[in-house]
């Protein structure tokens, strides 16, 4: 990757990171709340019965809220656990599962795992991003584990990534890893984007 490009994805992460930080729990609510409806209306909008879900930490747009609602209504949801290769392993959401701290600080289930081959499986793929542009090129946190997930996939379902309503850029630094989403759901919509290959 161009030093260019790598400098401009750092200190974008870093803005965005500290424009996390300070939100108020009252925005982070309203968040949550607005992430869980649109995630909804998106689940029944596709008819997916499957899907893998993200568990969000206090600074992100929360999902716990609707992976809770999502499995009580009999959706089948995997909850990423990072591995130290760099890989995604996967559990099944249960009502009563535990969550702790995995790598990184990220809340991850505490439950049996199923491997990272599972997700091929899923309708529909959640994840996390610090930024979207309008071409679908997603802004990761810098480790890789999504855009890997994503590129050895065999059967890609929709994308979608969860990013805060002022986090939808018209363009994104990226390079040749960065893989692309196909849409972004923020707490006041969803849009569906046409992928640009990189």
């Amino acid at each position: 990757m161009p030093d260019s490009v790598a400098d401009a994805k750092r200190a974008l992460r870093a803005d965005l990171r500290e424009r996390r930080q300070v939100r108020s729990d009252r925005e982070r609510d309203a968040a949550s709340a607005g992430v869980t409806a649109q995630l909804d209306r998106l689940l029944d909008d596709l008819g997916a019965t499957s899907m893998s879900c993200f568990l969000s930490t206090p600074t992100e747009p929360g999902t716990h809220e609707f992976v809770e609602r999502a499995v009580a209504r009999g959706i089948r949801v995997l909850l990423p656990i990072t591995r130290a290769d760099g890989l995604l392993d996967w559990a099944v959401a249960t009502p009563d599962a535990d969550i702790a701290e995995g790598l990184f600080g990220l809340p991850e289930p505490v439950a049996d795992v199923v491997g990272p081959m599972a997700v091929d499986e899923v309708d529909l793929l959640v994840i996390p991003a610090a930024a979207i542009a309008r071409d679908g090129t997603r802004l990761g946190w810098g480790r890789g584990y999504f855009d890997k997930m994503i590129g050895s996939m065999q059967h890609r379902p929709p994308i979608y990534a969860v990013v805060f309503d002022t986090e939808v850029f018209d363009e994104l630094p990226h390079d040749d890893l960065d893989q692309p989403v196909c849409g972004v759901v923020t707490p006041t919509q969803t849009l569906t984007l046409s992928p640009a290959r990189h």
